[in-house]
């Protein structure tokens, strides 16, 4: 074989190179199973223990609220009084009697009903909760997804260039041996070097794979077998998801809108929902403290049992029924700085909200400036630079084949054309991963995360 490659020109030697270099990109074997981003969300949605945790704590609230709106347990108590101590006869003294009381005390004004509405207010931003952690999970496990995409396609996209490197080294080899042609000494080792440079290149981006593998390995591996999934070695195919941008005419648009319109757009998020709960719970908490200006009521009964005399004689039983409540005369030191905490606890849940609402108007600033830069970057990439970089490695290769060109030339326009398109696969990702971070800004609920565009099979020809 190495004999006839010899006989042949150098121009049919590099063109049936190419052939064997895009057959050998047509026949990349491809595994069947596919771990698509879809699934990945959901079962790292069904494996995330911090939700089942989140249900627990409301489902605790709830029954503390239960608790929390009925009475304290009336208190019973039996005495001996007046017994005695030198014979320890119950009927020798008058006095002497069994005493049976019972004593219930009531709650200052409305704390009951006050304090079991804080904790079911409180209860309700739970749900609110576990919609916010939802979408973080998809966002999160979705750019580590989109990660390990980009990673696994630019592996594939170099060892399908390696085919090529191999067949230029092989093309160098054959001519410098041949003395054919101006291939040199340094074509050869150059060609060689490349090719080296490739594997390392290769071994780079296989470290990063295992990185991304291993973190989205925390996210679906589960006790649960079928809600399990092993991530080493998996396919997640060569088509890119198109993700859905919500809010798409407001983020797209080349006007920006004050942030006092930005905040409406925020008022449905089940993170601003959820703090919004916690202000009203938190605000109960000062109605609950005025209530301890209230006196506090509590009402007693006892009935005392007397022996008879020493003769026979019959002696009345006794009864007692009484009221206590207590004046709230000294508030200063312990009512009013009830009552200031109280207000202090409220002012600062608020100011939590107003961070919220900063941290998502900064999100939607940054996120759209670097989708809008990614989507220029993208059209220059399909409609200028891509074709351009086609066309010069043509031309070097023309120019080669018909001795008018050089071999270092040739290796330089096809690194630039490998290197073009994994930046474009890189520019492609971005892009998913920051729709992703602005559909986190406006969902309502986290099944808004898993929104998806219908690839046309023009783009799924375009992304092979």
């Amino acid at each position: 074989m190495k004999n006839s490659l010899l006989k042949l020109k150098p121009k049919r030697i590099i063109i049936l190179g190419l052939l064997i270099h895009f057959n050998s990109v047509a026949e990349v074997p491809v595994s069947e199973q596919k771990l698509t981003l879809k699934r990945t969300i959901i079962v790292a949605q069904k494996n995330d223990p911090w939700l089942s945790g989140n249900q627990h704590k409301q489902d605790s609230v709830k029954s503390m609220s239960i608790a929390a709106g009925t009475y304290t347990d009336p208190k019973v108590s039996l005495s001996m009084a007046n017994l005695p101590v030198d014979t320890f006869d119950i009927s020798q003294e008058g006095m002497t009697q069994f005493k049976v009381g019972i004593a219930q005390m009531f709650p200052r004004g409305d704390s009951l009903a006050i304090k079991q509405k804080q904790l079911i207010l409180d209860s309700e931003q739970y749900p609110y909760q576990r919609q916010d952690r939802k979408a973080k999970v998809a966002l999160t496990v979705g750019q580590l997804w989109l990660d390990a995409y980009k990673v696994q396609n630019s592996i594939r996209l170099i060892e399908a260039d390696r085919a090529l490197f191999e067949q230029l080294t092989d093309v160098a080899e054959a001519s410098y041996a041949s003395a054919q042609g101006k291939t040199r000494q340094q074509d050869v080792i150059r060609a060689q070097l490349e090719l080296t440079m490739l594997d390392d290149r290769l071994n780079q981006l296989q470290q990063q794979k295992n990185r991304y593998e291993g973190q989205l390995s925390q996210w679906v591996t589960g006790n649960n077998s079928q809600t399990s999934i092993s991530v080493h070695n998996i396919n997640l195919g060569e088509v890119l998801p198109d993700i859905r941008l919500l809010k798409a005419e407001m983020v797209k648009s080349n006007t920006w809108q004050t942030p006092d319109k930005l905040v409406k757009h925020f008022m449905a998020h089940p993170r601003i929902l959820a703090i919004d709960k916690k202000i009203t719970a938190t605000a109960q908490g000062i109605a609950l403290a005025k209530q301890d200006y209230e006196p506090q009521w509590g009402v007693n009964a006892g009935y005392a049992y007397r022996d008879n005399d020493p003769v026979g004689n019959t002696r009345a039983d006794l009864f007692t029924v009484a009221v206590t409540f207590d004046l709230p005369l000294f508030t200063d030191k312990r009512q009013d700085q009830q009552l200031s905490a109280a207000i202090s606890q409220t002012e600062s849940v608020k100011t939590e909200r107003l961070i919220i609402l900063r941290q998502l108007l900064s999100a939607y600033s940054s996120a759209k400036g670097r989708l809008n830069r990614l989507v220029d970057r993208q059209r220059l990439y399909h409609t200028k630079l891509l074709p351009q970089i086609q066309d010069q490695a043509e031309a070097s290769l023309t120019a080669y084949t018909n001795d008018d060109g050089d071999f270092a030339e040739v290796v330089r326009a096809r690194i630039a054309q490998l290197n073009a398109k994994i930046e474009n696969l890189a520019i492609d990702t971005q892009i998913q991963k920051v729709q992703l971070e602005l559909n986190y800004l406006f969902i309502t609920k986290a099944e808004q995360m898993l929104s998806f565009n219908k690839i046309s099979q023009s783009n799924v020809q375009g992304q092979k």
